[in-house]
């Protein structure tokens, strides 16, 4: 019976049960680099490091040729460890522990071009490796991988992938170490602070300019904005390192002479850092104008690609080449080699940015495809890398030239400047019955690199009792600066003539005959 309303009184309507609902489940926003389906972490950090590993291995010998630079690290690598050290209280402290590691290489696999450079080629693997994962974890693993393969394709990078010094060593510590840092700041844990002080220390062992990376860090965590916490451990764990290396960093002043040769920078050095810089410039807000206007915020105190990149590759290059500018003669771009890996991160976002856009299906296979082109436009670099010109010299090839004039008859043999003793200390095979006529005391046993020449005056006496001496010099020889060396110049213009000339890759090796009779019975010398 349905209900009655009494007067004054409003009837209530029948109860409505509501359909059940959907619970709604509030996410937190997404990261952008999460949007992106991507390579597999594994394959990201995998396919760079297998380029630099198959580039590298290409024309590792450079045609059977090695320049000076490499030949100071072949002869120092082949003394005991007991030589290696009395060396370095005269010369190449800042070498010592690549010395060590190269002796060791050659005692284990022996001596050769390969076992020479193939360290300097897994370091810049592992290098491209890191840097494809540093890139991953800042951006996207798209970023990541075209990160790496940039790196992997970077004509200065495969320049010293290829070579016998520790440079391809301090860019893999400068990236690891930068790697590290980013670890701490999204998992602040004691032992990865502690790996990243002793990667940063066993950097500045190989080469203390790696130090200059630690300004790029400070910069990155700066712009990430931390809390304090992160950076007192910071600070402490840069401490640490520093404090490792300052014993070097104060011996190697006593042998500020050996970086005399660095020549004032030029407009064009300038011209080259600075152009560096505005592609990393130009690389990070391409980046930033592709990003949507509201990305997901960033968690507190992590840093993005651009934060850790731009000061990497900017900063290192900068502050050398004003001291360069201000001070003393310093820059060298192998120097400041790992500000490489940050151009490499801000090149890889941009690969990136191009294979994921909305027009492109399949991102693999157009970033496969850019490697290829890249790869192509940059073969006549790659291949001028690989030859035996690229250097400024070839001590091997002087080597058999020398053999060629002692065909000729010639028995004895000097060195302008003495730096060009290399040579005979490369290849003593070379040099069977050629006497060094102005040498004392051996490079191993004077503990340097070039060994100990007798007085101006006995060389001299003994150059004028030779009918023949080859003469093993640069190319383009530059003015004599010690007494040494004048004596010898002042000998062979007044009693020789140059009878055979020949200029190969950066040296000159001059055949004299003597013009006048040889003063064989004139007493030595006994000062």
């Amino acid at each position: 019976m349905p209900p009655t309303a009494t007067p004054g009184t409003l009837l209530a309507p029948p109860a409505v049960t509501p359909p059940p609902r959907t619970p709604v489940v509030v996410r937190p926003p997404v990261p952008l680099h999460t949007t992106r389906h991507g390579p597999s972490r594994e394959l990201t950090a995998a396919v760079p490091a297998s380029l630099v590993l198959a580039l590298g291995l290409w024309g590792i010998t450079r045609q059977n040729s090695m320049w000076r630079d490499e030949a100071a690290t072949w002869q120092v690598a082949h003394r005991d460890l007991h030589e290696i050290w009395h060396l370095l209280g005269h010369a190449d402290i800042v070498h010592g522990l690549y010395y060590a590691l190269m002796h060791i290489l050659f005692e284990v696999f022996g001596d050769s071009l390969l076992t020479l450079r193939i360290p300097s080629v897994i370091a810049m693997a592992v290098a491209a490796s890191l840097a494809a994962d540093l890139g991953a974890r800042l951006a996207d693993r798209w970023s990541g991988l075209g990160a790496g393969l940039a790196f992997a394709l970077l004509p200065t990078l495969q320049t010293y992938a290829q070579e016998g010094r520790p440079y391809a060593m301090v860019t893999a510590t400068v990236t690891l170490a930068s790697w590290l840092l980013v670890a701490a700041l999204h998992r602040p844990r004691a032992r990865i602070w502690s790996a990243y002080a002793l990667v940063v220390l066993l950097g500045a062992l190989l080469n203390w300019f790696s130090l200059l990376a630690l300004l790029a860090h400070a910069a990155a965590l700066a712009l990430a904005r931390p809390h304090r916490a992160i950076w007192a451990r910071w600070f402490i764990a840069v401490s640490t390192a520093i404090i490792g290396a300052t014993p070097l960093i104060l011996a190697s002043r006593d042998q500020a002479g050996q970086v005399s040769w660095i020549q004032p920078s030029t407009p064009m050095t300038m011209y080259a850092v600075a152009a560096t810089v505005v592609a990393a410039g130009g690389c990070a807000f391409l980046r930033r104008a592709r990003t949507p206007a509201q990305p997901a915020p960033a968690a507190a105190g992590t840093p993005s690609l651009a934060a850790v990149a731009v000061p990497l590759c900017a900063l290192p290059q900068v502050v050398l080449l004003t001291v360069s500018l201000t001070w003393q003669p310093l820059y060298v771009d192998r120097y400041v080699l790992f500000a490489q890996v940050g151009l490499a991160l801000l090149l890889g976002v941009l690969i990136s940015t191009l294979a994921t856009s909305p027009l492109i299906g399949r991102p693999g296979v157009l970033l496969a495809a850019v490697t290829a082109l890249a790869f192509v436009a940059l073969l006549p670099m790659e291949r001028q890398v690989r030859s035996a010109h690229s250097r400024v010299d070839d001590v091997l090839a002087a080597a058999t030239l020398v053999t060629a004039a002692h065909d000729r008859g010639a028995g004895a043999m000097v060195f302008i400047p003495s730096a060009r003793r290399d040579t005979a200390m490369v290849t003593p095979g070379a040099f069977p019955g050629l006497r060094d006529i102005a040498l004392a005391q051996s490079p191993a046993d004077s503990g340097t690199l070039h060994g100990i020449e007798t007085a101006p005056r006995t060389t001299a006496r003994a150059m004028l009792r030779e009918p023949h001496i080859i003469l093993i010099s640069d190319a383009q020889p530059r003015p004599a600066h010690n007494a040494r060396d004048l004596a010898k110049q002042r000998v062979l213009h007044e009693h020789f003539v140059p009878r055979s000339i020949t200029i190969q890759r950066g040296r000159s090796i001059t055949l004299y005959e003597r013009i006048d009779r040889p003063h064989s019975d004139e007493p030595a010398d006994r000062s």
